[in-house]
């Protein structure tokens, strides 16, 4: 069972996620509502994989991204972001994120994405 990191500012996108994945076999294992402390939580929990959010508050998702993976570079990071972000997105991608799912969310997008990198990464 892959562990998973949630960071997103809004909790019913947390929520959201949460009740996309767990019944597709994924186990969140923590959720970070900024950007610092996603960065803490996966010092801490290690997780299989991070979904976050680009734009989020006291650090962006770009500036988490680059962090967590110059301290892990085997980090594995989906972003999330709304639509009209492309260019955050491809900032995030040449941070280190693997991929990244476009808001609103649709359930079997996310699924695919998430089997899709960790396909790559294993």
């Amino acid at each position: 069972m892959k562990r998973v990191l949630i960071a997103d500012d809004a909790s019913f996108m947390r929520q959201m996620i949460r009740d996309i994945i767990e019944p597709e076999g994924y186990e969140v294992v923590g959720e970070a509502s900024d950007g610092v402390e996603v960065v803490e939580k996966f010092r801490k929990l290690r997780p299989d994989l991070v979904m976050m959010d680009i734009v989020m508050p006291k650090r962006s998702g770009i500036d988490a991204v680059r962090t967590i993976r110059s301290e892990d570079g085997g980090a594995t990071i989906i972003m999330c972001s709304a639509l009209g972000q492309e260019t955050l997105v491809m900032e995030a991608i040449q941070a280190g994120a693997k991929d990244f799912i476009v808001k609103p969310f649709k359930p079997d997008a996310v699924v695919q994405t998430l089997a899709k990198v960790i396909e790559k990464s294993e």
